[in-house]
């Protein structure tokens, strides 16, 4: 190819180098040209027209427009076709992005896409398109070239030609294909830039609609596997958005570049509808970006997606809010107001969706709606986050306390209270769990109301009082009210008072009984009454016979009598009407599962509401007793859940009560249900955050016995006795916690592993060993699924081992227990697909120097230097184990401290029986590597003291040197020495060492001065205490090997 023989000849003069020039190779553009022997008037027009096109001042314009005339006249093309390349091949050796080459490039776009034909003009397509055909042709014979500038600018100039035709232009089938399977070899080029333009090339040859099309897979390959960030970029600005492509898209969402993440987000805004996104995708969407750890991202998330979609709803905020499903994503969708919020630039924005509030600043109840009460709530505590400056505002959308609080008590009254069969209609299950996320919000809106006038205070006091003790109110609000009603009130002691009044009141009511009466006297009255009534008829009788007779005299007495009589039956009637009904008010206890729930909660947020600085008083003492104990043995299991939950809460205010109730909750860890189990291990953690695994140690200790002769007494010690109760328990704890960790119940492993790291971080517990199991659990495919776990074990052995040099120590001895593990694992076991190397790598990060957070001068050996100890001895176990490539490679990774010491002689022993023992080659070169490279740095340190000591004369040179009164450079020299710190740099320059380098460093050594004779009984003292040091050294060694 024509190409490639011109190519090579431009190569051996000039540009022969694969990698990108430097400054100083860089040859501008204009110095090649003008070297062009040119002949004709024709090759003079090109040569001037790349000459004039490299500066960017010039009118390109003009320089294309009378380059096509020039080529509108030629009749033979060939020739300017010609030269034209050749002209243009100087520009396509350049890899880098100079400003000259990129004008040339853009030149060369706009003169090639001014010969494109309009789509109605087909007469003379052919003969017009001659050029712009020729160059492609010129471009897809080139893409394979070995050089990677000539590859990023074929593939630059295909990008930017098709990008430069028209929207309906027209290109031949063939040429198309062509191209196309051109750029789909560029895509997965070796060097990143090129996999770009062959990206974005391919950006108007794909076809959304089909499922196979070669370029959409291309892209999703790219998306998914690609290692550059940039690449990753480049696809998803150019990759159309379709059911296959858009999981692709969000996936790009958790990307772990922070500008993958950012453009992600750009390009869903940009181009994909909010209802092509399903109501999980929205919610995650809102609630990764706005809590996303990088400013930028939370920036274009708040200033781009939301405000997108907000424009899709026309501006309806509340019509955004139906979009997300509020009531199971409250949180999210509060984040998303508050950033909706934050972009208002007045107040009157702000106020411009509150019209739903009536003259009493409410909203009706009968248009209460989960959007629009979360709208307000949200407003509300935005405005009052603004502190002074929102005063104003708040008064506006916030009514009184008291008016407030029957607003609040006329809604809570009002929500249904289902029965066992309402409870299976899906349809009235929601009504009412809609209600019950109303009044959530609406206790919340609470917090936001100003309670410093005395009666509003008290009526909220009294409304909320009288809300708890109601019988519909739902379970789920009573610990929202209880916070808020204890947030109200401001005297500890009537805090509690109140709250046990109310659970009072609510476990034992008071209702109407009716007393037993007594039938005697019962039967008494009833004789009385029908003797008065006999009395009246014959009264009644005697009246109408003295009537007859005209005897009205005698008939007044009569009527008079019978008055009476009446009045007496009335008097008895009414007595036997109320001994029948003879009810009383009394209080009667109750024990219902609802009712004992209602009330376990209230003392469960009493108990958490309340400083444990403050201890127990004796009502908390009384409720504990008297409701919270009885119910851990209820039949109901989430009366025994929220009873657990009470207990464990109180124990944290008293040790006393943590004591006694211990053994209790370490049962039920073990024999209830899951979530009972759960919420046990819970308490149990929190108590051993608080007090430590020496929580045993305030039990009382076994009395003594009465004969201090006695031989009970002269054998065993009572308090020995009870230390090693102490002991046991302490480790049956720790030995159920680790089993917990093989739970198959995912929940509890979970909070098992998160309360181990907690201790741990916390330095209640110190273990490799568990330590250990933790990294296994978060490398084990069985917990993938686990993101709960995966992100807890991983945030937890970041700062772990990055809190303390103590901490460091204890994941470098976790090391060898974990491998070991993984490499005896049998086939059948999940761990044998764990990638070794990767954990191995994670040790080595975890236990470098450089990475504590407050990173202070070592004394001595450092972690790495005591891990590459244990690795040696662990490849001189076995030197022909599998594993001890690994352990070579893991070596290579460490940074050693060259520093003259007792490790580090003892590592370079260790390292020579290694090179004895070792038969492998790779191993064998690696730690020649890494003998050659202590061996070389304590040349040169000792080269360094040599010089150091020549100072020091007199027999207070050592006392000098540390005091600091040597001169200023010296001093600096031997405190560097001292510090044994040479991190990441010495490591780093350790791990690549040329041949030249080691040649001068052992011409270096030979170099080096002897001793001076008034050193020699310092060294004699340093060489014993090196001697002694090292066999200690080595008995720890062996003990440690013995007992592993």
């Amino acid at each position: 190819m024509s190409y490639n023989v011109t190519l090579c000849v431009i190569s051996m003069l000039d540009v022969h180098r694969s990698e990108p020039a430097n400054a100083a190779e860089t040859v501008h553009v204009s110095s090649r040209l003008s070297s062009i022997n040119m002949t004709g008037d024709t090759d003079l027009e090109i040569e001037e027209a790349f000459r004039r096109a490299q500066k960017a001042h010039n009118n390109k314009a003009k320089l294309i427009a009378s380059l096509k005339n020039r080529y509108i006249k030629l009749e033979d093309k060939k020739e300017f076709h010609e030269e034209f390349i050749r002209c243009l091949k100087y520009a396509m050796i350049i890899y880098t992005r100079e400003p000259a080459v990129e004008n040339v490039i853009d030149f060369v776009t706009k003169f090639a896409a001014c010969f494109e034909t309009p789509v109605n003009e087909e007469e003379e397509e052919e003969e017009d398109n001659g050029f712009l055909n020729f160059l492609f042709n010129f471009l897809l014979e080139s893409h394979g070239a070995n050089s990677h500038a000539v590859r990023f600018r074929v593939c630059q100039l295909v990008n930017k030609l098709l990008g430069s035709l028209s929207e309906n232009a027209q290109i031949d089938d063939d040429l198309c294909d062509r191209i196309h399977e051109a750029m789909l070899v560029r895509v997965t080029d070796k060097y990143p830039n090129v996999r770009i333009q062959a990206a974005l090339a391919m950006a108007r040859l794909q076809d959304p609609n089909n499922p196979d099309c070669p370029t959409i897979k291309a892209y999703m390959l790219l998306l998914e596997n690609d290692s550059n960030p940039e690449v990753r970029r480049a696809v998803l600005s150019c990759i159309a958005p379709s059911v296959v492509t858009l999981s692709k898209i969000y996936k790009r969402t958790r990307d772990v570049k922070e500008k993958v993440r950012k453009l992600t987000y750009q390009v869903l805004a940009e181009k994909v509808h909010i209802r092509a996104l399903s109501i999980a995708q929205r919610v995650s969407l809102l609630h990764e970006g706005l809590n996303d750890s990088a400013d930028s991202v939370k920036e274009v998330v708040k200033t781009h997606l939301v405000p997108a979609w907000l424009r899709l709803m026309q501006g309806d905020v509340l019509q955004l809010l139906h979009k997300l499903d509020v009531e199971n994503c409250a949180e999210t969708a509060l984040i998303t107001l508050h950033a909706i919020f934050s972009m208002a630039t007045s107040s009157d924005e702000l106020l411009q969706n509150a019209a739903g509030l009536d003259e009493r600043k409410l909203i009706p109840v009968d248009s209460l709606t989960c959007e629009n009460v979360l709208y307000w709530r949200a407003l509300c505590e935005f405005v009052k986050s603004k502190g002074d400056e929102g005063e104003e505002i708040l008064e506006q959308i916030l009514p009184e306390a008291a008016i407030f609080a029957e607003y609040l008590y006329s809604f809570l009254k009002s929500i249904t209270q289902l029965s066992e069969e309402q409870r299976a209609d899906m349809t009235q299950l929601e009504i009412v769990m809609t209600q019950e996320f109303v009044g959530q919000q609406l206790i919340l809106l609470v917090g936001c109301l100003d309670t410093s006038e005395e009666g509003g205070r008290k009526r909220m006091v009294a409304v909320l009082k009288e809300i708890l003790v109601l019988p519909n109110t739902p379970t789920s609000l009573i610990g929202l009210l209880v916070e808020k009603l204890i947030g109200i009130l401001r005297d500890d002691t009537q805090k509690i008072q109140v709250i046990a009044e109310i659970i009072s009141d609510v476990r034992e009511p008071i209702l109407p009984i009716a007393e037993p009466v007594d039938e005697n006297e019962k039967r008494k009255k009833q004789v009385k009454l029908a003797e008065v009534r006999v009395q009246i008829m014959e009264a009644k009788q005697s009246l109408e016979e003295c009537i007859s007779c005209q005897d009205f005299s005698r008939a007044a007495e009569l009527k008079d009598s019978i008055s009476q009589l009446e009045e007496l039956k009335n008097q008895l009637a009414l007595e036997a009407s109320q001994s029948t009904d003879n009810i009383k008010e009394q209080r009667m206890e109750k024990s219902d599962p609802e009712t004992l729930l209602k009330c376990l909660t209230m003392c469960a947020e009493l108990f958490k509401q309340m400083s444990i600085k403050r201890g127990i008083c004796p009502t908390m003492t009384a409720l504990t007793e008297s409701l919270i104990l009885p119910s851990v043995s209820n039949p109901n299991p989430a009366v025994r859940n929220m009873a657990i939950v009470g207990l464990g809460t109180a124990a944290l205010h008293s040790k006393d009560l943590a004591n006694t109730h211990l053994v209790l909750l370490l049962q039920i860890t073990q024999l209830d249900e899951p979530k009972i189990r759960i919420s046990a291990l819970r308490a149990l953690i929190d108590q051993l955050l608080l007090n430590g695994l020496n929580i045993l140690q305030d039990k009382p200790a076994p009395p003594a016995s009465q004969s201090p002769d006695s031989p009970d007494n002269s054998n065993e010690n009572p308090n020995q006795l009870a230390k090693d109760e102490e002991e046991s328990t302490v480790q049956s704890i720790l030995k159920m916690l680790s089993e917990f960790l093989d739970s198959e119940i995912c929940e509890l492993r979970t909070e098992t592993a998160e309360g181990l790291a907690k201790l741990m971080y916390c330095g209640r517990i110190v273990s490799p060993k568990l330590l250990s199991r933790l990294v296994l659990l978060w490398y084990n495919p069985v917990t993938e699924d686990d993101q709960r776990l995966r992100h807890c074990l991983g945030v937890f052995l970041q700062i772990y081992a990055r809190a303390s040099r103590a901490n460091q120590e204890c994941v470098e001895e976790s090391f060898l227990l974990t491998t070991r593990t993984l490499f005896n694992a049998p086939v059948t076991s999940p761990l044998s697909e764990v990638d070794t190397s990767n954990v191995a790598e994670l040790y080595v990060e975890l236990t470098r120097p450089s990475a504590l957070m407050q990173p202070a001068a070592l004394q001595g050996a450092s972690v790495h230097d005591s891990l590459a100890v244990r690795i040696c001895n662990e490849i001189l176990r076995d030197v022909t184990a599998p594993e001890v490539r690994l352990y070579c490679k893991t070596l290579s990774w460490l940074e050693i401290t060259t520093e003259p010491g007792p490790a580090n002689n003892e590592l370079q022993l260790l390292l020579k029986d290694i090179l004895q023992e070792v038969k492998d080659k790779y191993c064998t070169r690696v730690i020649e590597k890494l003998c050659n490279k202590l061996n070389r740095d304590c040349c040169t340190k000792s080269s360094s003291n040599q010089d150091t000591t020549l100072l020091a004369l007199d027999d207070n040179a050592e006392e000098t040197v540390t005091k600091d009164e040597t001169k200023p450079k010296r001093a600096k020299r031997v405190s560097l020495f001292c510090s044994g710190q040479k991190k990441a740099s010495t490591a780093k320059n350790g791990r690549k060492t040329s041949k030249a380098d080691l040649s001068s460093d052992e011409s270096d050594e030979e170099n080096v001065p002897e001793a001076p004779p008034s050193v020699r009984p310092t060294r004699r003292a340093k060489i014993a205490a090196l001697d002694k040091t090292k066999q200690d050294l080595t008995a720890l060694m062996n003990q440690e090997a013995n007992g592993s």
